[in-house]
């Protein structure tokens, strides 16, 4: 009698296995972008609770009838998988948390150790490590982060020793990924956090200027799309430094008592012993209590890898079509101008130029001006299609994004980041928006370092989008400078930069010359501070070069800012010289 029991405790389990793994396989289908897909989630959500639940009761039995200990971890991984895409798809901290609860349960418990007899076992725990290294990294555990490299490293050359008809090629190189993004991105291990953190963000004596500003219209920033594509660029798994960073900038950062809650450990017999108010169960809902209640929700992040043009077009459609009202839409694109193979021959109208070359010859007119623009005989311009970024390794058509492919979605509200060496092509998207007026922050067309070895950014990633996401750790880059520097108060700095984005919140809310697309996404905490971050940027590199050499050096913002926040306002320009001052290198930043 006691056989048949176990029999059919282990054939119902057999089968929860199976059909959460059927649903499984398809939500891994489910785009990450979009709203209305919860209905869906939340049923492979609740097979797994089940699944895991009926292995939490009858462990004993399941243990007796064979199972094996590599089982109950592929499962918690699998939910810790859930628990991360739900995360890529809504944004909220607590799914990330969640994920990294499970996971990290999973490690502590040696779920994978000693199941080394088959190969494909060894694969399920190196994607674990894998999937808990990115997690880990997203919530800045850089110790944890150290631990799994070294895991992982020793986990691929075991493999090697025991396994030596299998092709481990894949694995050396997520190796090598790992520890180049970990040396690129080594100046945040002890610096301030990248996500909007109230400590450093949020300025005590323009708050008020902030609280009492009023617009016409007021917009909130409800979804981003973040793509980058260049050449041998850092990247873990399909995460590049770029959008990393980018990603990070545009969530809140939870209180330090909500953020350190300890993890929940899994005991022997698969029950949870809690110590972190997590659920350690499986359901979309029960994590309710990580939320920080003093935070409003992050933005809705789509974030693609190397997607092709038509998909990047498909994905930002889908998502204007959904965006609420009173909401504006962010898109960041990071990219290399067109290749080499799209200058050669001659078309039937004569030679053609360079995409660079079209950028660089457009950026040295003056920056303010609009540019000219030449109409067919159907009334579009040329110039919203000559000049493109390069979203693959290829540069056909289906990897080449134009200008003029956003016009369509200028009937919502849009924030436009482009990050580029052709960026200035943009620019053509002013007037000619379908409803309404497009911000845009475009970077220099070419980076600026005082050492000419910073300037390549297959090791430090694009300098714009750092500026934009942790202007100190740029700004000493930039000057050659170590960060941090235990010879320097990098504090003070933090007070000098914090003292200048005050002033300047109260000169943009008190400015009558404000463009109303400015005007009207200053109320909202993200956006402002990358405007914030886009003056510093501007007029640190301004300042850098002299005047006669700082054609394509320096970003573009489309509408103007306010002239009072020119770099050469006082207002500008003295703060910028009071942090290279006290960083003493004031004698590369005299410029004006």
């Amino acid at each position: 009698m006691s056989t048949n029991s176990e029999d059919d405790v282990s054939k119902t389990f057999r089968t929860l296995v199976e059909s959460a793994d059927r649903k499984f396989a398809r939500v891994r289908d489910v785009p990450a972008y979009g709203r209305g897909q919860n209905h869906y989630l939340h049923k492979v959500f609740k097979a797994y609770m089940r699944l895991w639940k009926f292995q939490q009761e009858n462990r004993a039995r399941l243990v007796e009838s064979g199972l094996q200990r590599w089982e109950i971890g592929e499962i918690a991984s699998r939910i810790g998988q859930l628990y991360y895409g739900q995360y890529m798809r809504s944004s909220e901290a607590r799914f990330l948390l969640e994920s990294y609860v499970f996971y990290e349960a999973i490690l502590n418990r040696g779920y994978f150790q000693g199941s080394v007899k088959e190969i494909s076992i060894r694969y399920k725990e190196l994607r674990f490590c894998a999937r808990f290294l990115l997690v880990s990294l997203l919530l800045n555990r850089h110790e944890m982060v150290r631990l799994l490299v070294d895991k992982f490293r020793a986990l691929v050359d075991e493999s090697k020793a025991t396994f030596r008809e299998a092709n481990l090629k894949e694995w050396k190189q997520v190796v090598q990924e790992i520890v180049r993004f970990m040396k690129a991105d080594a100046s945040s291990v002890n610096a301030r956090p990248l996500r909007y953190c109230a400590t450093f963000d949020s300025h005590p004596d323009s708050l008020p200027y902030v609280a009492r500003f009023h617009a016409k219209k007021v917009l909130k920033l409800q979804d981003a799309v973040l793509t980058s594509y260049h050449h041998n660029e850092i990247k873990f798994a399909e995460l590049t430094l770029d959008t990393y960073r980018m990603l990070q900038c545009l969530e809140w950062e939870p209180s330090g008592s909500f953020y350190q809650k300890r993890p929940v450990e899994l005991a022997e017999n698969g029950r949870s012993n809690d110590y972190s108010g997590t659920s350690g169960l499986i359901d979309i809902n029960l994590a309710v209590d990580l939320t920080d209640p003093t935070l409003p929700p992050n933005p809705r992040k789509a974030i693609l890898y190397r997607p092709t043009a038509t998909h990047l077009v498909a994905v930002i459609a889908t998502i204007c079509d959904e965006l609420p009202v009173d909401s504006i839409m962010l898109v960041y694109l990071s990219s290399s101008a067109s290749f080499s193979s799209d200058s050669q021959g001659e078309s039937s109208g004569g030679s053609r130029r360079s995409a660079k070359n079209k950028a660089v010859t457009q950026a040295s007119h003056d920056q303010n001006s609009s540019p000219e623009v030449h109409y067919d005989k159907n009334g579009y311009s040329s110039n919203y299609y000559e000049n493109h970024l390069s979203l693959g390794p290829r540069g056909n058509g289906s990897n080449k994004f134009y200008p003029g492919d956003l016009i369509p979605f200028t009937r919502k509200p849009l924030f436009l980041v482009i990050d580029s060496d052709t960026s200035h092509a943009f620019k053509v998207l002013h007037g000619a928006e379908r409803g309404e007026p497009v911000a845009l922050l475009l970077s220099p067309l070419r980076p600026s370092f005082k050492s000419p070895s910073r300037l390549d950014m297959t090791k430090n990633g694009s300098q714009f989008t750092f500026f934009l996401t942790a202007p100190l750790q740029a700004f000493c880059q930039l000057a050659g400078l170590i960060f941090p520097d235990p010879e320097t108060d990098d504090e003070t700095a933090e007070y000098i930069m914090s003292t200048a984005f005050s002033k300047w919140e109260v000169i943009l809310c008190t400015s009558r010359s404000l463009d109303l697309v400015w005007a009207q996404v200053i109320s909202d905490p993200f956006l402002r501070r990358l405007i914030l971050r886009f003056i510093f940027c501007r007029a640190v590199l301004s300042l850098f070069h002299p005047p006669e050499d700082s054609d394509g050096y320096a970003p573009v913002c489309v509408p103007d800012l306010p002239s009072s926040l020119l770099p050469d306002s006082e207002a500008v320009r003295s703060a910028i010289l009071r942090l290279a001052d006290h960083l003493k290198v004031s004698g590369y930043f005299m410029h004006t």
